[in-house]
């Protein structure tokens, strides 16, 4: 079959030993000498960004390194562990150590309760009326080692998107402190406080650009986005809580912009994972996420396997005809 043999050239040894010969933050960065560079943007959706995790494993699987990220809210944090040196399998470890799983025993729990301890101290109440929670804490323990971390220091460039509070203009940083960058992007309007960086009140880049694959086209050859924003329950009579209908009119307005961007420009391949019954901040789901992430996996091979057919027999980029569910 025409993927079949498109995905053995990119899981094939040879193409892994390449991938892995390319210099650190080159311009050729994840550019083999006959292949694409490819360019990743992760997108918001709180702990469904979490199928982030399983996208970036399948990336690794097939020895594709991306040249360029761009993640918004919870798809930046990922994006910036990620760019940051750390595999797919080390984020998801990274996040099972500090979640309780369903599978977990006593045992389980008294190995890990050091960091469960820390976890649950990370969700420090903000009592200054600019939000619920302060996210530094949750941001200081998953970047324990890249406290000072700035963007010149990423192995992969990446690209940090949030919004402007005061005037409603994206911003996007790709240079300086890093940390400050990834709490402005996920700073949720009522839940966590804002960032003030440079004069600038800054929240969740969703509300302005919740998939930027446009800040990673001009780096890539091949680009991919994961959009993990667009699943709505759409059954039952229940009345949503408060918090579930801010939450969820959230979700709308990313993606009611989402499709009016899409009639503009398309990234090559456009991922969904379908990750159904987890709300914004259920950590308790982790197991859950990355399960459901695992059909949109296998379409990502599939589609890459495409892309890389066509490149091959110069038919240029595949565009994806997916689309949010309205």
């Amino acid at each position: 079959m025409i993927v079949r043999q498109s995905l053995f050239y990119v899981t094939s040894p040879s193409y892994q030993t390449m991938a892995s010969a390319q210099p650190e933050n080159s311009d050729n960065d994840g550019k083999l000498p006959d292949s694409p560079r490819f360019g990743i943007a992760l997108g918001g959706g709180g702990v469904r960004g979490l199928a982030h995790i399983a996208v970036l494993e399948t990336l690794d699987e097939m020895g594709i390194r991306p040249s360029v990220i761009a993640g918004t809210s919870m798809g930046a944090i990922v994006g910036a562990l990620y760019a940051s040196g750390r595999s797919g399998s080390e984020l998801a470890d990274l996040v099972r150590r500090h979640a309780i799983l369903k599978t977990d025993g006593w045992k389980d729990l008294f190995e890990k309760r050091a960091n469960l301890l820390r976890w649950i101290g990370g969700f420090a109440p903000d009592f200054s009326g600019r939000g619920l929670l302060n996210a530094r804490g949750i941001l200081e323990i998953l970047f324990e080692e890249l406290q000072d971390s700035t963007f010149e220091r990423l192995p992969i460039p990446m690209v940090v998107v949030a919004a402007d509070y005061r005037t409603g203009e994206e911003v996007t940083f790709r240079s300086g402190a890093l940390l400050s960058a990834v709490r402005a992007s996920m700073a949720v309007p009522g839940i966590f406080t804002p960032e003030v960086r440079d004069g600038q009140v800054l929240i969740d880049g969703g509300v302005v650009n919740n998939l930027p694959f446009d800040h990673v086209k001009s780096r890539a050859d091949v680009t991919i986005a994961v959009n993990v924003s667009n699943v709505r329950v759409r059954t039952g009579h229940e009345v949503p809580t408060a918090w579930e209908c801010a939450a969820g009119a959230l979700q709308i307005m990313e993606s009611s912009m989402l499709r009016e961007k899409l009639r503009n420009q398309k990234p090559d391949i456009l991922i969904q994972p379908e990750i159904t019954g987890v709300a914004i901040l259920d950590f308790g789901k982790v197991e859950e996420v990355m399960r459901q992430a695992q059909t949109a996996c296998h379409q990502l091979r599939e589609d890459i396997g495409t892309v890389l057919e066509r490149r091959a027999n110069r038919e240029g980029p595949t565009i994806s005809k997916r689309t949010p569910e309205s």
